[in-house]
């Protein structure tokens, strides 16, 4: 049954990604059976992805005792580790890149977290990552910050596929893809084949229903929790409204007669925080077509096991989904606060999960020279 429900996702249009990597999956086998047998064809990385691979198992341990061996520093071999995986995961997915001709087979890497208020080292960092991985597949991650949405701009227009992440509300949704409207734009201009170059947009589910929720507990009435749940999958609704309409406008039009791909939906966070829900909620809620779901093991095995996938369960609600956040309003959810909020923690976490990267690699290099 598992791989009629997954092959039924896909059928439907989305693109199944998994949303974790290791130097383990990589070695054992575990992530090329995935993409034979669960219909993987994407995979994303971010800091705490990494830090929870590099905290445990031994797979590591050879390169840590290389990189000791050559004296590199800390961030030096943060980096080679990081982009070695990544690497390796580009090569084991390029046969999935050339059959759907660049839509899938994409593998991403995020820039340092640290850098995601600072626009000019962002770009510089995009760069040497593309250039670092040198492999035609690879998506770098950029930050939906303010500073973060021209660093994206400028390093499409380089040429460089990029996966936007940290998107959590629909105003910012359309700022990212105006920004990479600009870029292609000026990628064109800039001389390069606009039909290399991809672009994901990922916006986060779970979290927006774990922060309403928070609120619909504090505001304590009826009204209010009457919605509980509901927020996250509308705020998604709404997102993949506001990319049929710029997709279908004059603006892009132009430029996909140039050849460009528009930049697809990406539901992340998908993995289910409240247990009092359903675990494939953010999976068969949220299928449509040219989506991506990026999905930890967990959840992709959940859905493969039991979820219920019925066809499209997006295009069309959009209007249910905005009397979804009118309610929320009127009940007393400060809608820009809430996203505020899940942008500045959601930089916060990653910037922890670095410095998590930094100390555990920092051990691992002591220990080798002791």
């Amino acid at each position: 049954m598992s791989n009629n429900r997954l092959a039924a996702l896909s059928e439907a249009g989305v693109s199944i990604w998994l949303d974790d990597l290791s130097r383990e999956r990589l070695e054992s086998g575990n992530l090329a059976a995935l993409v034979r047998d669960q219909h993987v064809v994407g995979v994303t990385t971010n800091p705490t992805i990494f830090a929870a691979a590099l905290s445990k198992g031994e797979s590591y341990d050879p390169q840590v005792r290389e990189l000791a061996a050559r004296g590199a520093s800390v961030d030096q071999a943060v980096r080679e580790i990081t982009t070695t995986d990544v690497r390796n995961a580009c090569d084991l997915f390029r046969a999935t890149w050339e059959r759907t001709e660049g839509l899938d087979g994409r593998v991403s890497i995020e820039v340092d977290p640290r850098l995601a208020h600072d626009t000019e080292r962002t770009v510089a960092e995009a760069l040497d990552l593309w250039k670092t991985v040198d492999r035609p597949n690879l998506m770098v991650k950029i930050p939906a910050t303010v500073a973060g949405l021209p660093a994206i701009t400028r390093v499409l227009a380089e040429g460089i596929s990029v996966n936007v992440t940290l998107i959590f509300s629909v105003e910012r949704y359309r700022a990212v893809m105006d920004a990479f409207l600009a870029g292609l734009e000026q990628a064109r201009a800039n001389g390069h084949d606009l039909s290399q170059i991809a672009s994901v947009a990922s916006f986060f589910v779970s979290r927006v229903d774990t922060e309403i929720d928070k609120r619909i507990g504090e505001l304590g009435t009826p009204e209010a929790e009457a919605l509980r749940g509901e927020a996250a999958i509308a705020n998604a609704r709404l997102a993949y409204v506001a990319y049929e309409e710029v997709f279908g406008g004059q603006r892009w039009r132009e430029l996909a007669q140039a050849g460009a791909r528009p930049q697809r939906p990406l539901w992340a966070s998908t993995g289910v925080k409240d247990p009092a829900y359903s675990d494939t909620r953010y999976v068969d809620e949220l299928v449509a077509p040219a989506v991506v779901n990026t999905m930890p093991e967990k959840t992709l095995l959940a859905v493969a096991d039991h979820g219920e996938i019925t066809g499209d369960t997006v295009t069309g609600r959009g209007e249910a989904a905005q009397e979804v956040f009118d309610a929320l309003t009127e009940a007393g959810v400060d809608f820009d606060d809430v996203f505020a909020v899940l942008e500045r923690e959601g930089v916060e976490k990653f910037e922890k999960s670095w410095a998590e990267l930094l100390e555990t690699v920092t051990e691992q290099l002591d220990r080798t020279k002791g």
